[in-house]
Protein backbone atom coordinates (compact mmCIF):
# COMPACT_ATOMS: atom_id res chain seq x y z
CA UNK A 1 0.00 0.00 0.00
CA UNK A 2 1.55 3.31 -1.08
CA UNK A 3 1.62 6.47 1.06
CA UNK A 4 -1.12 8.12 -1.00
CA UNK A 5 -3.59 5.33 -0.19
CA UNK A 6 -2.70 5.51 3.49
CA UNK A 7 -2.52 9.28 4.08
CA UNK A 8 -4.38 11.11 1.31
CA UNK A 9 -6.99 8.82 -0.25
CA UNK A 10 -9.33 8.65 2.79
CA UNK A 11 -9.68 12.45 2.77
CA UNK A 12 -9.79 12.91 -1.01
CA UNK A 13 -12.33 10.17 -1.64
CA UNK A 14 -14.79 10.63 1.23
CA UNK A 15 -16.56 13.85 2.15
CA UNK A 16 -17.27 12.74 5.72
CA UNK A 17 -13.53 12.37 6.29
CA UNK A 18 -12.88 15.88 4.97
CA UNK A 19 -15.60 17.28 7.25
CA UNK A 20 -14.11 15.44 10.21
CA UNK A 21 -10.64 16.79 9.38
CA UNK A 22 -11.99 20.36 9.14
CA UNK A 23 -13.78 19.90 12.46
CA UNK A 24 -10.64 18.59 14.15
CA UNK A 25 -8.64 21.53 12.76
CA UNK A 26 -11.17 24.03 14.15
CA UNK A 27 -11.23 22.26 17.51
CA UNK A 28 -7.43 22.24 17.69
CA UNK A 29 -7.21 26.00 17.07
CA UNK A 30 -9.36 26.66 20.13
CA UNK A 31 -8.31 23.74 22.32
CA UNK A 32 -4.55 24.37 22.00
CA UNK A 33 -4.50 27.78 23.71
CA UNK A 34 -7.14 26.75 26.26
CA UNK A 35 -5.20 23.65 27.28
CA UNK A 36 -1.94 25.59 27.58
CA UNK A 37 -3.46 28.20 29.89
CA UNK A 38 -5.32 25.60 31.96
CA UNK A 39 -2.05 23.78 32.55
CA UNK A 40 -0.08 26.94 33.40
CA UNK A 41 -2.80 28.05 35.81
CA UNK A 42 -2.77 24.59 37.45
CA UNK A 43 -6.39 24.08 36.42
CA UNK A 44 -5.90 20.92 34.34
CA UNK A 45 -8.50 18.95 36.28
CA UNK A 46 -10.87 21.91 36.07
CA UNK A 47 -11.15 21.24 32.34
CA UNK A 48 -12.13 17.65 33.04
CA UNK A 49 -14.68 18.75 35.62
CA UNK A 50 -16.20 21.30 33.24
CA UNK A 51 -16.42 18.69 30.48
CA UNK A 52 -18.63 16.59 32.74
CA UNK A 53 -20.53 19.64 33.95
CA UNK A 54 -22.02 20.38 30.52
CA UNK A 55 -23.63 16.94 30.32
CA UNK A 56 -26.92 17.60 32.21
CA UNK A 57 -27.64 20.75 30.18
CA UNK A 58 -26.98 18.92 26.92
CA UNK A 59 -29.10 16.04 28.21
CA UNK A 60 -32.03 18.36 28.97
CA UNK A 61 -31.74 19.74 25.44
CA UNK A 62 -31.78 16.15 24.18
CA UNK A 63 -34.81 15.37 26.35
CA UNK A 64 -36.89 18.12 24.76
CA UNK A 65 -35.52 18.22 21.20
CA UNK A 66 -33.65 14.97 20.61
CA UNK A 67 -30.21 15.21 19.01
CA UNK A 68 -30.78 18.83 18.08
CA UNK A 69 -27.56 20.81 17.71
CA UNK A 70 -28.82 24.14 19.02
CA UNK A 71 -30.86 22.79 21.94
CA UNK A 72 -27.97 20.66 23.20
CA UNK A 73 -25.48 23.51 22.70
CA UNK A 74 -27.60 26.00 24.64
CA UNK A 75 -28.19 23.48 27.42
CA UNK A 76 -24.50 22.58 27.63
CA UNK A 77 -23.40 26.23 27.80
CA UNK A 78 -25.96 27.02 30.50
CA UNK A 79 -25.03 24.00 32.61
CA UNK A 80 -21.28 24.57 32.27
CA UNK A 81 -21.48 28.23 33.26
CA UNK A 82 -23.87 27.40 36.12
CA UNK A 83 -21.48 24.80 37.55
CA UNK A 84 -18.47 27.12 37.17
CA UNK A 85 -20.24 29.97 38.97
CA UNK A 86 -21.90 27.68 41.54
CA UNK A 87 -18.64 26.00 42.52
CA UNK A 88 -16.98 29.40 42.93
CA UNK A 89 -19.82 30.74 45.08
CA UNK A 90 -19.81 27.66 47.35
CA UNK A 91 -16.03 27.88 47.74
CA UNK A 92 -16.19 31.55 48.73
CA UNK A 93 -19.28 31.30 50.95
CA UNK A 94 -18.15 28.21 52.88
CA UNK A 95 -14.92 26.70 54.12
CA UNK A 96 -14.67 24.24 51.21
CA UNK A 97 -11.80 24.55 48.75
CA UNK A 98 -12.73 25.37 45.15
CA UNK A 99 -11.33 22.11 43.74
CA UNK A 100 -13.43 20.02 46.15
CA UNK A 101 -16.51 22.10 45.40
CA UNK A 102 -15.97 21.71 41.66
CA UNK A 103 -15.49 17.94 42.06
CA UNK A 104 -18.80 17.66 43.91
CA UNK A 105 -20.63 19.68 41.27
CA UNK A 106 -19.23 17.76 38.33
CA UNK A 107 -19.93 14.33 39.85
CA UNK A 108 -23.54 15.32 40.45
CA UNK A 109 -23.73 16.76 36.92
CA UNK A 110 -22.35 13.63 35.31
CA UNK A 111 -24.76 11.34 37.13
CA UNK A 112 -27.72 13.62 36.42
CA UNK A 113 -26.84 13.91 32.73
CA UNK A 114 -26.53 10.15 32.23
CA UNK A 115 -29.84 9.64 34.05
CA UNK A 116 -31.67 12.22 31.88
CA UNK A 117 -30.37 10.73 28.62
CA UNK A 118 -31.28 7.23 29.79
CA UNK A 119 -34.87 8.27 30.54
CA UNK A 120 -35.64 9.10 26.91
CA UNK A 121 -32.88 7.71 24.73
CA UNK A 122 -31.37 4.33 23.97
CA UNK A 123 -27.86 3.10 24.68
CA UNK A 124 -26.89 4.40 21.24
CA UNK A 125 -28.02 7.92 22.18
CA UNK A 126 -26.10 7.69 25.44
CA UNK A 127 -22.93 6.62 23.61
CA UNK A 128 -23.41 9.50 21.17
CA UNK A 129 -23.57 12.02 24.01
CA UNK A 130 -20.65 10.51 25.94
CA UNK A 131 -18.29 9.75 23.06
CA UNK A 132 -19.47 11.89 20.14
CA UNK A 133 -19.51 11.19 16.40
CA UNK A 134 -16.68 13.10 14.77
CA UNK A 135 -17.28 11.26 11.47
CA UNK A 136 -20.88 12.50 11.48
CA UNK A 137 -20.12 16.24 11.60
CA UNK A 138 -22.53 18.20 9.38
CA UNK A 139 -22.41 21.78 8.08
CA UNK A 140 -24.26 23.24 11.08
CA UNK A 141 -21.90 21.58 13.57
CA UNK A 142 -18.88 22.67 11.57
CA UNK A 143 -20.10 26.27 11.54
CA UNK A 144 -20.75 26.13 15.30
CA UNK A 145 -17.27 24.82 16.08
CA UNK A 146 -15.64 27.36 13.75
CA UNK A 147 -17.64 30.19 15.35
CA UNK A 148 -16.59 29.14 18.86
CA UNK A 149 -12.95 28.94 17.76
CA UNK A 150 -13.11 32.37 16.13
CA UNK A 151 -14.67 33.93 19.24
CA UNK A 152 -12.01 32.19 21.38
CA UNK A 153 -9.09 33.58 19.37
CA UNK A 154 -10.55 37.10 19.25
CA UNK A 155 -11.27 37.12 23.00
CA UNK A 156 -7.80 35.78 23.80
CA UNK A 157 -6.30 38.64 21.81
CA UNK A 158 -8.05 41.09 24.18
CA UNK A 159 -7.35 39.31 27.50
CA UNK A 160 -3.92 37.85 26.66
CA UNK A 161 -1.86 40.25 28.79
CA UNK A 162 -3.87 39.99 32.07
CA UNK A 163 -4.24 36.25 31.51
CA UNK A 164 -0.47 35.81 31.23
CA UNK A 165 0.18 38.08 34.21
CA UNK A 166 -2.30 36.14 36.33
CA UNK A 167 -0.42 32.94 35.49
CA UNK A 168 2.95 34.46 36.41
CA UNK A 169 2.18 36.84 39.27
CA UNK A 170 -1.50 37.20 40.26
CA UNK A 171 -0.60 39.33 43.31
CA UNK A 172 1.14 41.94 41.15
CA UNK A 173 -1.76 41.98 38.68
CA UNK A 174 -4.25 42.54 41.51
CA UNK A 175 -2.17 45.45 42.80
CA UNK A 176 -2.04 47.30 39.47
CA UNK A 177 -5.27 46.35 37.72
CA UNK A 178 -8.75 44.97 38.18
CA UNK A 179 -8.58 43.07 34.91
CA UNK A 180 -7.66 39.80 36.62
CA UNK A 181 -11.19 38.91 37.71
CA UNK A 182 -12.71 39.83 34.35
CA UNK A 183 -10.12 37.87 32.42
CA UNK A 184 -10.60 34.86 34.70
CA UNK A 185 -14.36 34.83 34.13
CA UNK A 186 -13.89 35.31 30.38
CA UNK A 187 -11.35 32.49 30.35
CA UNK A 188 -13.71 30.09 32.14
CA UNK A 189 -16.47 30.99 29.69
CA UNK A 190 -14.13 30.21 26.78
CA UNK A 191 -13.24 26.86 28.34
CA UNK A 192 -16.92 25.96 28.61
CA UNK A 193 -17.59 27.06 25.03
CA UNK A 194 -14.71 25.03 23.61
CA UNK A 195 -15.78 21.98 25.59
CA UNK A 196 -19.31 22.36 24.20
CA UNK A 197 -17.87 22.58 20.68
CA UNK A 198 -15.73 19.50 21.32
CA UNK A 199 -18.72 17.75 22.85
CA UNK A 200 -20.51 17.61 19.48
CA UNK A 201 -17.51 15.93 17.84
CA UNK A 202 -15.88 13.89 20.61
CA UNK A 203 -18.51 13.71 23.35
CA UNK A 204 -18.23 14.90 26.93
CA UNK A 205 -15.78 12.21 28.04
CA UNK A 206 -13.23 12.87 25.28
CA UNK A 207 -13.48 16.58 24.43
CA UNK A 208 -11.19 17.58 27.29
CA UNK A 209 -8.57 15.08 26.06
CA UNK A 210 -7.90 17.11 22.91
CA UNK A 211 -7.50 20.16 25.14
CA UNK A 212 -5.12 18.83 27.81
CA UNK A 213 -3.00 16.04 26.29
CA UNK A 214 -1.40 18.18 23.53
CA UNK A 215 -0.65 20.96 26.02
CA UNK A 216 0.95 18.50 28.45
CA UNK A 217 2.97 17.00 25.58
CA UNK A 218 4.19 20.39 24.35
CA UNK A 219 5.39 21.31 27.85
CA UNK A 220 8.17 18.72 27.54
CA UNK A 221 9.60 20.51 24.50
CA UNK A 222 9.21 24.28 25.01
CA UNK A 223 9.23 26.80 27.85
CA UNK A 224 8.06 29.97 26.10
CA UNK A 225 4.30 30.58 26.36
CA UNK A 226 3.80 31.53 22.70
CA UNK A 227 5.71 28.46 21.59
CA UNK A 228 3.71 26.33 24.04
CA UNK A 229 0.38 27.54 22.64
CA UNK A 230 1.57 27.07 19.05
CA UNK A 231 3.01 23.61 19.60
CA UNK A 232 0.02 22.34 21.58
CA UNK A 233 -2.27 23.48 18.74
CA UNK A 234 -0.10 21.68 16.15
CA UNK A 235 -0.03 18.51 18.26
CA UNK A 236 -3.81 18.62 18.73
CA UNK A 237 -4.39 18.86 14.97
CA UNK A 238 -1.80 16.17 14.19
CA UNK A 239 -3.37 13.83 16.76
CA UNK A 240 -6.79 14.49 15.22
CA UNK A 241 -5.63 13.80 11.66
CA UNK A 242 -3.66 10.67 12.58
CA UNK A 243 -6.50 9.44 14.78
CA UNK A 244 -8.94 9.78 11.88
CA UNK A 245 -6.60 7.76 9.65
CA UNK A 246 -6.23 5.08 12.34
CA UNK A 247 -9.99 4.94 12.73
CA UNK A 248 -10.49 4.65 8.95
CA UNK A 249 -7.92 1.92 8.33
CA UNK A 250 -8.47 -0.17 11.48
CA UNK A 251 -12.22 0.37 11.87
CA UNK A 252 -11.88 1.71 15.41
CA UNK A 253 -14.11 4.45 16.93
CA UNK A 254 -12.84 7.82 15.76
CA UNK A 255 -13.05 9.78 19.03
CA UNK A 256 -11.11 7.32 21.20
CA UNK A 257 -8.60 6.82 18.36
CA UNK A 258 -7.83 10.55 18.32
CA UNK A 259 -7.37 10.71 22.09
CA UNK A 260 -5.22 7.57 22.16
CA UNK A 261 -2.93 9.02 19.48
CA UNK A 262 -2.59 12.15 21.63
CA UNK A 263 -1.92 9.86 24.59
CA UNK A 264 0.87 8.08 22.72
CA UNK A 265 2.42 11.45 21.88
CA UNK A 266 2.28 12.35 25.58
CA UNK A 267 3.88 9.03 26.57
CA UNK A 268 6.70 9.63 24.08
CA UNK A 269 7.21 13.15 25.45
CA UNK A 270 7.37 11.84 29.03
CA UNK A 271 10.19 9.50 28.02
CA UNK A 272 12.11 11.48 25.40
CA UNK A 273 11.12 15.12 26.06
CA UNK A 274 14.21 17.32 26.36
CA UNK A 275 12.65 19.46 29.12
CA UNK A 276 12.06 17.28 32.17
CA UNK A 277 11.61 13.98 30.30
CA UNK A 278 12.86 10.72 31.82
CA UNK A 279 15.73 10.32 29.36
CA UNK A 280 16.90 13.89 29.91
CA UNK A 281 16.90 13.33 33.67
CA UNK A 282 18.70 9.97 33.53
CA UNK A 283 21.40 11.03 31.06
CA UNK A 284 23.50 13.83 32.58
CA UNK A 285 24.19 16.78 30.30
CA UNK A 286 27.60 18.20 29.63
CA UNK A 287 28.86 20.85 32.03
CA UNK A 288 29.71 24.22 30.62
CA UNK A 289 33.42 24.97 30.52
CA UNK A 290 35.08 28.34 30.86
Amino acid sequence: MNPYDVLIAPFSEFEFMRRALAGVFALALGAGPMGAFLMLRRMSLTGDAMAHAILPGAAIGFLFAGLNLYAMTAGGLAAGLLVAVGAGVVARATGMKEDASLAAFYLISLALGVLIVSLKGSNVDLLHVLFGTVLGIDDATLILIASITTLTLVTLAFIWRPLVLECVDPTFLASVSRAGGVSHIAFLALVVMNLVGGFHALGTLLSVGLMMLPAATARFFVRDLTALVTLSTIIAFAAGAIGLLVSYHLGTPSGPSIILVAGLAYAGAVIFGPIGGLAARLVPGRHLEA
